[in-house]
């Protein structure tokens, strides 16, 4: 489906939910994470999951866990009046997980992801009192501050590691939707590769869902089986299945050269095999560190409302996780290299894959 397309059903889809203004049930208060209990915060703040859950080891977990160490840091309780979550199961629930929070009287809160732009847009144009932050999308509102990263920044790292790293000359992609977020991540890890050899080949594929480890197991079997030995998954909780199936294949050959990298936190805990353990790196966004600033901000009155900020690899918003000797320190001093071109400007990575 091309970008227009699918941007044009996207709206629709959401224009049919109901009007926020009037949505907000008790149901929705009893479907929250968090306890209701008082708190004696003068700032509360909340969020709304993306498809995949709070506990996803990947997008959603770190924007949660910014937000608890934000509330533990400011000395705050889980709960209304403090800081909490809503989780969604699908789309359909960004319309009612946001009116809930923001009829529950929180300070601010944020949408976890690119396809909440529509929803919060919507909400912020009605509830102009509440703030509202968006990660990974850009909504024009005074009251709502977009957050965004350069992910093809991290990613071209990882694809210089799996470029360097690889026996068969074969590396494959995952990614979840074909959205703009995650076609960053797969132009710049594509290029990190083509940098430092262009004639490796790329293995690309769309699963198309966030929430399928089904279907992120089945994608890295094909690709391990094709010759495939590095897979960079960019696929939240469907990437869980990308790991799955290369510690079946690690279990079953000890000496079987098959690895993961993970995206978003560090998913070294997600890659153990008994004593072995098959995730390389991890491309790290740190989510949680945007999460903390955004909110300081608005705890100071300082809210960057109407404002885009954008996190890279010159202020560590995006980076490798430790590799914990997977990668030899030779290589790890030439992607050491490539990191400082790109933060100096040497190097600009593409948005977008040719």
């Amino acid at each position: 489906m091309s970008k227009r397309k699918y941007g044009l059903a996207l709206s629709l889809v959401l224009a049919a939910g109901t009007l926020l203004g009037a949505c907000g049930t008790d149901k929705d208060k009893k479907d929250s994470s968090s306890s209701t209990g008082g708190n004696e915060s003068d700032f509360s703040l909340a969020m709304v999951t993306d498809v995949g859950g709070v506990d996803d080891k990947s997008f959603n977990q770190s924007a949660w866990e910014g937000i608890q160490k934000f509330g533990k840091d400011n000395n705050m309780s889980e709960g209304d009046g403090g800081y909490a979550y809503l989780q969604s199961k699908g789309e359909a629930d960004y319309t009612s997980n946001l009116n809930a929070l923001t009829r529950r009287d929180f300070d601010l809160v944020f949408g976890v992801g690119f396809l909440m732009e529509e929803a919060i847009n919507t909400i912020a144009e009605q509830k102009p009192e509440t703030n509202y932050a968006i990660i990974d999308g850009v909504v024009d509102q005074p009251n709502v501050a977009s957050i965004l990263f350069k992910e093809q920044e991290g990613a071209y790292l990882a694809g210089v590691a799996a470029a360097l790293m690889t026996k068969s000359d074969k590396i494959g992609f995952i990614g979840g939707m074909e959205i703009p977020v995650i076609e960053r991540f797969e132009a710049g890890f594509v290029a990190g590769v083509a940098a430092v050899n262009p004639d490796i080949k790329v293995d690309v594929k769309y699963t198309g869902a966030f929430d399928k480890a089904e279907l992120g197991k089945a994608e890295a079997g094909r690709m391990y089986s094709s010759g495939v030995d590095i897979i960079f998954h960019a696929a939240g909780g469907t990437g869980n299945g990308v790991f799955t199936e290369a510690k079946e294949r690690k279990a079953a050959d000890k000496d079987a050269y098959v690895w993961v990298i993970g995206v978003d936190s560090d998913q070294y805990d997600e890659g153990q095999v008994g004593d072995d353990n098959i995730t390389m790196t991890s491309m790290l966004k740190r989510v949680d560190v945007a999460v903390q600033d955004i909110a300081a901000l608005a705890k100071e009155g300082k809210f960057p409302g109407g404002e885009t900020k954008v996190y890279g690899l010159h202020d560590d918003g995006v980076k490798l996780a430790d590799s914990r000797g997977a990668i030899p320190e030779d290589v790890l001093k030439q992607i050491d290299e490539y990191a400082k071109k790109i933060a100096d400007g040497e190097i600009e990575v593409p948005e977008f894959a040719e």
